[in-house]
Formats: structure tokens, C-alpha cells, sequence
């Protein structure tokens, strides 16, 4: 393959919707596995559409996150208003920009709470989190919004029960975190008083854990100001992407309904179809490199497509159809390499409830109008899908 030189950029196609994305980024992938692209700040780096370099370059130590240069829109300029700690605990503790040893050391702090057996222990109480908000969610009247009324608080519920958010403090969390209402600084003030809430109380449950761990409490404090941002809104757009995937596929929803032992295997398909990250965030190469007969200077930025790679041609077949069927392995939904996504294990468990329990409890369940159907804005200067409204009935 020839090189790809890094000028001569394009912009970020926002044509394209989760479960259609945008015809451009084939159009990439057939021209080359890295195409120039150019970010909202002038920039001109990278975007990289194929399957097998994108994970190739995840998982490749000379590209570090922590680039400046976001793909989807321009960060929100915010006032200089955080105090000296938090400032200090998103330095050390942002395990979105950190690389390295900190960032192994930050992340084995956490593992064992998002593993595979963990997730296993808390089994239960997803199911009885997911048939609490489902019995809420049937009581409303017809017709009523998935996203909204069903899978954002099915996500905010578990992600406080998991994260260790006492009972009398998740409205303030949803307010914080999921309405995004008030300062950073005022979300660094909720974790400190979580913290000292759990320190008097401990449990089984990360913020418990991280104190009685060997991280600061600084530290702690940047850790957790990624986990109570990051994850939720990806399992509430999951769960509200697969639906609207099954309900415009009369026969992939029948198919399931008919078997709904296939629900495992069909969460990647989910995860492979509709991913949400149209890019993830950017690297950096930190040394020249060459992948893929690409020369990469260091210096030069990088954005990854899972959605173009899980619609890449050479490795999956018919890319573009929405199979539950097909074996989905290897897709790039939950990220890959070292910085993949931490809470995988759980977001499957979650995803699968809150589809299982929904389509045994509504054999009828209708679809009035999804908006994410058409394209939407992009969530986060990380360019993200929206989840959109997903208007249902089910009398």
C-alpha cells in the first residue's frame, strides 16, 4: 500500500446515523486505512477506517491519548474555576489521558471491581434494577420514550449501585452527571462528599475500595471523576440503539423473540452495528511509526473509527445488515488495546437485561418513531452518536 501523507484533510462526514453510518467512511476505507482528516481546530491529522490497523494502533504503545485535537466538534471553553486538588487528581488520575505505567497502575486500581466475576456477583441486582424501571416505564402512558424513561435510568440506577452512590445521594449524581447541570467543580464537590459518605459506610463497591486502596486520595478523586462520567451513557445509547435496530428489523426482533438465548451473541451484534463512537479518542504518535505501509510521524494525530472498522468489508460480510445471527467477535464497540473499555463486562449484562426483560414483558411492542433514524449532532467533541428519543407502544 502506498503512503498516506498527513495533509490535504477532510472533514468528518455527520451524514451518517448509528445504524446507517455515513457512506463516506466506506468510501475511506476502499481509498486507503488511513485517510487525512481535519479537526474543528485547524488541525490536520488521521482517521483510520480499517479493521485491522485500527487495532493494530490501539494496541500499539507508540500512539499515547491525550491529543488536544478532538474530531467531532470544538471542547466547550469552561471558566478556570477548579480548585488545586482537582486540578491536581485529573493530572494524575485521568485514565482518558493517562499512558504509561500511571495509567496501568490507575486502571489495575479498579479492574477487579468491572471483572468478569464481579459482574457475576451483582447479577441479581441488575435484574431487579432493570424490572423496577420496567414496571415504571409500563405504568406510563402510551407512547412513551425508551432512551428517556427506561434505559438512561436503568444505566444511572446501576451505575450508582456499582460505583457505591448512597441511596440519598443518586438524584444528586443524575443531576451532576446524567442532566450535566452545575460546574466541574461542583461535580468534584459531590465526589468528595461520596467519598466521605463511603468513608464512614463502606461497602462492596468501587469508591469503598479505591479508598482502602494504595492510590491518594487525590488520586481517587481523578479516578472517579472519569467513572461517574464515563460508561452510563454508553449502556443508556446501547440498550436505545439495539432496540431501534430490532424494530426496524421485524424478523431479526422475531428471530429473538423466538430464541432469546441468542441475546448473548446478539449484544455484539449490537455492540458491531450501532456502535456509538464514531471516533474514539485521538492518539498521538509519540515516534515515527509505520503500520500497515503507512508512515505516521511522530507528532501526528490519529483518530480511530470503530464504526467505520466494524463495517469494514474485510472482515466482516455484508457489513451493512444488521444480523444477530452472524459472529460479531473482534468488533471495536467497547474499544481495544489498553485503554478498551473498563465496564465491558457489566455494559453487556446490562444491555442484555434491559432487552430480555423488555421483550418478554411487551410481546407487543411497537415502534411510533426513533429519532436518531436521521443524523443527528454529534454527543461530545468526541464524535459520538446520539441516542436520540425511541418512541414506543406496546398495548
Amino acid at each position: 500500500m502506498t503512503g498516506c501523507p498527513v495533509h490535504g484533510g477532510r472533514a468528518l462526514p455527520t451524514d451518517g446515523t448509528p445504524l446507517a453510518p455515513s457512506p463516506t467512511l466506506a468510501r475511506w476505507s476502499q481509498e486507503a486505512a488511513a485517510t487525512p482528516l481535519d479537526y474543528p481546530d485547524g488541525h490536520t491529522g488521521l482517521i483510520v477506517t480499517r479493521h485491522a490497523l485500527a487495532r493494530d494502533l490501539l494496541a500499539d504503545p507508540r500512539f499515547a491519548v491525550g491529543s488536544p485535537h478532538m474530531p467531532g466538534v470544538l471542547p466547550p471553553s469552561e471558566p478556570d474555576e477548579l480548585d488545586d486538588e482537582a486540578r491536581a487528581a485529573m493530572d494524575a488520575a485521568n485514565l482518558l489521558a493517562l499512558n504509561g505505567e500511571q495509567h496501568r497502575r490507575i486502571r489495575t486500581s479498579v479492574l477487579s471491581d468491572f471483572s468478569a466475576r464481579a459482574v457475576r456477583v451483582r447479577e441479581q441486582a441488575v435484574e431487579g434494577i432493570v424490572r423496577s424501571q420496567l414496571d415504571n416505564f409500563l405504568a406510563l402512558p402510551q407512547p412513551a420514550d425508551i432512551y428517556a424513561h427506561y434505559a438512561n435510568p436503568i444505566a444511572a440506577r446501576i451505575h450508582c449501585l456499582v460505583l457505591g452512590i448512597p441511596d440519598a445521594m443518586a438524584p444528586e449524581f443524575v443531576e451532576r452527571f446524567v442532566a450535566a447541570a452545575g460546574s466541574t467543580q461542583q461535580r468534584f464537590d459531590f465526589i468528595r462528599a461520596v467519598m466521605d459518605a463511603r468513608a464512614n459506610t463502606p461497602g462492596e463497591d468501587v469508591v469503598s475500595h479505591l479508598l482502602a486502596s494504595q492510590l491518594t486520595r487525590t488520586e481517587v478523586q481523578g479516578v472517579l471523576a472519569v467513572l461517574m462520567r464515563s460508561g452510563r451513557d454508553s449502556v443508556a445509547y446501547m440498550i436505545t440503539t439495539a432496540l431501534t435496530g430490532l424494530l426496524t428489523h421485524p424478523e431479526q426482533l422475531s428471530l429473538l423473540r423466538g430464541e432469546p438465548d441468542r441475546i448473548l451473541s446478539a449484544v455484539e451484534e449490537f455492540m458491531r452495528a450501532g456502535a456509538m463512537f464514531v471516533t474514539l479518542f485521538p492518539r498521538t504518535a509519540v515516534a515515527d511509526a509505520e503500520l500497515d505501509g503507512i508512515p505516521i510521524p511522530a507528532g501526528t494525530t490519529v483518530a480511530v473509527s470503530p464504526v467505520a472498522a466494524n463495517h469494514d468489508e474485510r472482515q466482516y460480510e455484508r457489513p451493512a445488515e444488521f444480523d444477530i445471527t452472524r459472529d460479531s467477535a473482534g468488533h471495536l464497540g467497547f474499544g481495544h488495546g489498553p485503554h478498551a473499555c473498563l465496564g465491558q463486562q457489566l455494559a453487556r449484562l446490562e444491555i442484555c437485561e434491559a432487552i430480555t426483560q423488555l421483550l418478554a414483558k411487551a410481546p407487543r411492542l411497537r415502534l411510533v418513531n426513533a429519532e436518531q433514524l436521521e443524523p443527528l449532532p454529534f454527543a461530545n467533541p468526541v464524535a459520538t452518536y446520539e441516542a436520540g428519543a425511541l418512541m414506543v407502544t406496546w398495548g
